[in-house]
């Protein structure tokens, strides 16, 4: 795997690092506009659905068909019944996911905007985290909603994790919400980190998800992570941003 190019002082670079050996550790990603971050972190955190951010990247096609999604008719909503995709934060298990590789080839793709397909790759970003935080995230919302009296999930789902194994609103999707199911999920779909199951497959994080649990900003070249380390200082943030080309060039396989 080539190495990021780096130029100017003090440059974060991405390590080349060996394949996870813990599902813990599996790398997340969370695509979104550069001009997307300064809203992302006034609020000190990612939405699900209900937020609308300054550049939308899905199709009003798609916000829809995951409004009405369900994941798990044990896992419910605050007094609205089962959760749905689109109450969810999504995240990859890829830098290669199907949807972001059809930003990065400018394909014609009914899951996005015309919007975000107008866009040059290089001006989103990846927001990227791991399993064990997500697990955290979800871990924290549960004990908040315990405390607030609100039934979140029964017959052992977890609530506010879920782990697709492929696209979310496709037919034959399955989900698992009880941790030690979406552990072995993970643990089946990363045994071919390019299958098409794991491209298209999601980690869904109940309503929010923490900006703190970022670990890392992957960015396309200089320019943008100037951009990026600016909006960082205003805001008051220190997170790790690296370019890292690869991640933002297409592949020649687009899922259709």
């Amino acid at each position: 795997m080539a190495k990021p190019t780096t130029r100017g002082a003090a440059p974060v670079t991405l390590k080349v690092e060996a394949a996870p050996t813990k599902v813990a550790e599996l790398r997340i990603y969370h695509v979104t506009h550069v001009d997307n971050l300064s809203s992302i972190l006034k609020a000190g955190q990612l939405f699900a659905d209900y937020a609308k951010p300054p550049v939308n990247v899905s199709s009003a096609g798609v916000r829809e068909a995951r409004r009405n999604k369900t994941v798990d008719e044990r896992v419910l909503s605050e007094d609205i019944g089962p959760r749905v995709v689109a109450d969810y934060v999504p995240f990859y298990l890829s830098p290669n996911a199907h949807v972001w590789n059809s930003i990065r080839a400018g394909h014609d793709d009914p899951r996005l905007t015309l919007e975000a397909l107008g866009y040059a790759a290089s001006e989103f970003v990846l927001l990227v985290s791991t399993v064990k935080h997500a697990f955290e995230a979800a871990t924290a919302q549960a004990a908040a909603a315990a405390d607030a009296d609100v039934t979140d999930a029964v017959d052992g789902s977890l609530g506010g994790f879920a782990v697709s194994d492929g696209d979310a609103v496709g037919l034959l999707t399955s989900f698992a919400t009880d941790k030690s199911e979406a552990e072995r999920m993970l643990k089946r779909l990363r045994a071919d980190d390019e299958s098409d199951a794991i491209l298209g497959a999601e980690v869904l994080v109940a309503d929010t998800f923490p900006f703190e649990q970022i670990s890392l900003i992957g960015v396309a070249n200089d320019k943008v992570r100037a951009t990026v380390r600016g909006i960082l200082a205003d805001a008051g943030h220190k997170t790790k941003v690296a370019v890292y080309p690869p991640w933002f060039q297409a592949t020649e396989d687009i899922a259709e």
